[in-house]
């Protein structure tokens, strides 16, 4: 499992069987450093997401530096692939390197690893980058904070409000809008969007229903399990991970109970009466276990399936 410590500003390794971690990208030390060298000796501030193109290839987000950098598998060289280093808005139709992005958060890799999907946040947008070419363009979201339209077409030119968490299964782009309390889903081949959970209000409602009628608050991460009947999203400020059930279109807690969950209750304990500190980020293994990053409690916390 690959962890991304925002507070120490590093990347971490964790072998589940030994529970051995390793560092492998940052110093600890918070800045902008080290391309051309060992990942291990480079400075990063705020790294989220880890990705792996077909070569194993790692890829991360330093959000304050508003950049994308790459770890090159064999020889554990870092590089910067997208961003200046500046917040900003430029370069689509150039060289990602020349871009600028606004607090970029999650990443992700479609399934033929050649295009490169990122939540860039501030901007209000999601951005592709072609990692052939190294070319830049947009591709959802026009800088608006309103939410798109069901069914409508995504393009540079509609609205896009805080895509904050991004997941690919097949030719599916799986969205959750951070300031836009939902969940949508994008076709890729067609780029038909579709809502898929959330009135798009502010709130904690709808265990047991229909999931477009239900409420999140501020969800900062999705997952979609294997066979695609469920997904999974951390709804923050909730305090609670939230579950889809895409095949009797039902929406529950999955484990946490809402904004007055706040804390911590711990190991061992039924998934609906643990408690959270404003999670983040979320994974799953094939078992149907799911992992998240429990923030505030400085701990990954593990949700056995029932």
């Amino acid at each position: 499992m690959y962890v991304t410590e925002v507070g120490n500003h590093r990347v971490i390794a964790v072998d589940l069987k030994s529970g051995q971690a390793e560092t492998i990208a940052g110093t600890g030390k918070k800045g902008y450093s080290g391309d051309g060298g060992l990942a291990t000796k480079a400075d990063l501030n705020e790294p989220y997401e880890v990705r792996f193109d077909s070569c194993g290839n790692i890829y991360f987000v330093e959000m304050i530096n508003n950049i994308i950098r790459k770890i090159d598998a064999k020889t554990g060289v870092i590089q910067t692939i997208a961003g200046t280093g500046k917040k900003g808005y430029s370069g689509d139709g150039g060289k990602a390197i020349d871009a600028t992005f606004n607090r970029p958060h999650s990443i992700v890799l479609d399934e033929q690893k050649q295009h490169l999907y990122v939540a860039d946040i501030g901007n209000h947008r999601i951005r592709r980058i072609n990692l052939k070419t190294g070319m830049v363009d947009g591709f959802a979201g026009n800088g608006e904070r309103k939410l798109p339209k069901h069914g409508s077409k995504v393009s540079p030119d509609v609205p896009m409000i805080g895509p904050r968490a991004l997941y690919i299964t097949n030719r599916t782009l799986w969205v959750a809008l951070r300031e836009g309390h939902s969940v949508w889903k994008i076709d890729l081949d067609t780029h038909v969007i579709s809502q898929i959970a959330g009135t798009g209000k502010k709130g904690y409602s709808g265990d047991g229903g229909d999931p477009l009628k239900g409420t999140f608050n501020g969800p900062k991460g999705i997952v979609v399990d294997a066979k695609e009947e469920n997904i999974y999203v951390v709804d923050t400020e909730n305090q609670a991970i939230r579950r889809i059930d895409l095949v009797k279109n039902r929406l529950t807690s999955h484990a946490g109970y809402g904004p007055k969950g706040r804390g911590f209750i711990g190991n061992n304990t039924p998934s609906d009466k643990a408690k959270f500190g404003r999670p983040h980020g979320i994974c799953i293994r094939p078992k149907g276990w799911v992992y998240t990053g429990d923030t505030l409690n400085h701990r990954v916390r593990r949700i056995i399936a029932k």
